[in-house]
């Protein structure tokens, strides 16, 4: 909600001023910490001699990375935007529309009726075209029929790779055996 505006007399509050490191002073101390101690890490792993060292160069690299989400978060946390630019973005409209205003409000209401038609009429025809309730064919009688259907029995054999002779295999495709011979495939090895 939007509060009254201040009396008459009184200066405007203004957003407190922020000095040095901004707002989100903890991220940017966690993410120096981070940078401080991955780097520690990787110096070690590079200039001390231990059997481990890979370790600790992966451990600092990752350290290090892992302090550019504070960073991040810092900068982001920081970011200023004037209350002008947010208007639109979190709905608050203008007051004063003017002409474009008028526009903008024309296209809106077009933009709603023409979704609310198409998401009625995908509600009464059954959902979107790529759904299965849109796929049932309508009837003359207008009751829905659901389309036809046909199972196919596809059988499969094992084969040793030394086996060369072929066979007939039979199956069974919409009531109708069809008697199909089976070859072998070579590989080579690789």
């Amino acid at each position: 909600e939007f509060s009254a505006p201040p009396p008459a007399g009184t200066p405007p509050l203004q957003a407190a001023p922020y000095r040095g490191l901004g707002r989100c002073v903890g991220c940017f101390w966690l993410a120096v910490a981070f940078d401080i101690v991955g780097l520690l890490v990787l110096l070690l792993g590079v200039f001390v001699n231990v059997f481990f060292y890979d370790l600790l160069i992966y451990a600092g690299a990752i350290v290090i990375f892992l302090s550019l989400i504070w960073w991040v978060f810092w900068y982001s946390g920081n970011i200023e935007v004037p209350p002008a630019e947010l208007e639109d973005d979190v709905g608050l409209l203008k007051k004063n529309k003017g002409a474009l205003g008028g526009v903008g409000g024309v296209v809106r209401r077009l933009s709603s009726r023409v979704s609310s038609s198409i998401r009625s009429s995908l509600r009464r025809n059954g959902g979107a075209p790529g759904t299965r309730a849109a796929r049932t064919q309508m009837s003359a009688r207008g009751q829905s029929v659901a389309p036809q259907t046909e199972q196919v029995a596809v059988a499969m054999a094992t084969m040793t790779p030394q086996e060369d002779t072929l066979y007939p295999a039979v199956f069974s495709v919409a009531g109708c055996d069809v008697e199909m011979l089976q070859t072998t495939t070579e590989t080579s090895p690789a």
